[in-house]
């Protein structure tokens, strides 16, 4: 009796060792994700190295990180908005002293009459993810004394569509976008623990969601209930950076088709992590400059370009080869939105 009981036992303890090690196999073959290798975009190495290419994107550069500088690229790109004008940026996380100075960034914002937008953040741990620590946090970092600061999904979200996506058929934005005429995208480029770097899609995508659109595209839009922790951790990367891609797009196509919204990044202090990150990895980088475009998708392709020339950028390319970061702008441009193609031109060069 005891024997018959034995092997009964073992078979059922087999059984679940079989039915485990299928479903870790299955798990791993949906994780896996194929990293695709830094290749430059720019028309002078792409004509150097004779690879034919449409017509580029125009990047504009300095490598002046000065208020002036960034006075002199957004007039450059020539634009003019109209109406309410929202200028979206990040405030950082507690604790991290990597984002944008707004020493830097307060005459540009005031000349245009901007309010800066935020989102409320979806991940554990994060003073950002509720309203009120989140404006607490934007002030001790000095945003609220050169301007208005509008936690766009303070009361919610909108619902915006998303054309040509494989993942997401929506995207649910802070419901305040909807009060503004104009988007200027200012971004930190820097690394990312999850999407590899964090550039202007990143910003827009990410950084315009709501609380339970951030988690619509940490998963692919599986899930939308806060944190992002357990859903980011079953999604595969690929699906991860392909929802970001369909939500920047959904985001340029709200702003009519991308003609109310324009980009400028800047490349200083720059860490392996985001500045999302309470307690970041040490920058090990030099500064770099500031970079501008109305083509979000040049404009980050130019900016990964610069990490990978850089001879101190080992450990931001690991990352953004870690992560497979180059994958969101091959998905932005196989769904039609904007060129990784792009021709750099320095803003100290041209001549009135």
């Amino acid at each position: 009796m005891k024997n018959k009981k034995l092997k009964k036992l073992l078979s059922v303890l087999a059984i679940i060792v079989i039915v485990l090690t299928g479903l870790v196999l299955l798990y791993m073959h949906h994780m896996h994700y194929d990293i695709e290798p830094h290749v430059s975009y720019n028309v002078e190495v792409m004509d150097a190295e004779g690879r034919t290419h449409p017509e580029p994107s125009i990047v504009y550069y300095t490598n002046d990180i000065s208020p002036d500088a960034l006075m002199r690229i957004y007039e450059t790109l020539n634009v003019h908005p109209e109406g309410r004008v929202a200028v979206k940026l990040s405030t950082g996380e507690a604790g991290n002293p990597n984002y944008l100075d707004p020493n830097l960034i307060r005459n540009l914002v005031q000349s245009v009459d901007g309010t800066i937008i935020e989102c409320n953040t979806a991940y554990s741990g994060s003073k950002r993810a509720d309203t009120a620590m989140h404006r607490q946090v934007a002030e001790e970092h000095g945003f609220t004394a050169i301007a208005d600061v509008n936690i766009m999904d303070e009361c919610g979200y909108i619902k915006i569509p998303v054309y040509g996506g494989i993942h997401l058929q929506e995207n649910w934005v802070g419901q305040d976008l909807a009060n503004y005429d104009y988007v200027l995208v200012l971004s930190h480029f820097k690394g990312h623990p999850m999407g590899g770097f964090g550039g202007a899609l990143k910003n827009i995508s990410i950084g315009i969601a709501s609380r339970e659109g951030k988690v619509r595209i940490h998963t692919g839009g599986v899930f939308s209930k806060p944190p992002i922790d357990l859903g980011s951790l079953i999604t595969n990367q690929d699906v991860f950076t392909e929802s970001m891609a369909e939500a920047a797009k959904s985001v340029s196509d709200y702003e009519d088709h991308g003609n109310h919204i324009v980009y400028i990044s800047v490349m200083n202090h720059l860490s392996v992590d985001c500045d999302c990150v309470s307690s970041p990895a040490e920058v090990d980088m030099h500064d770099i400059g500031i970079f501008a475009s109305t083509d979000p998708v040049a404009l980050d392709q130019a900016c990964v370009d610069q990490v990978f020339e850089a001879k101190d950028g080992a450990s931001l390319q690991g990352r953004i080869l870690e992560k497979n970061g180059i994958h969101i702008l091959t998905h932005a441009e196989k769904i039609g939105f904007g060129n990784r193609v792009y021709q750099l031109i320095n803003i100290d060069t041209i001549t009135e």
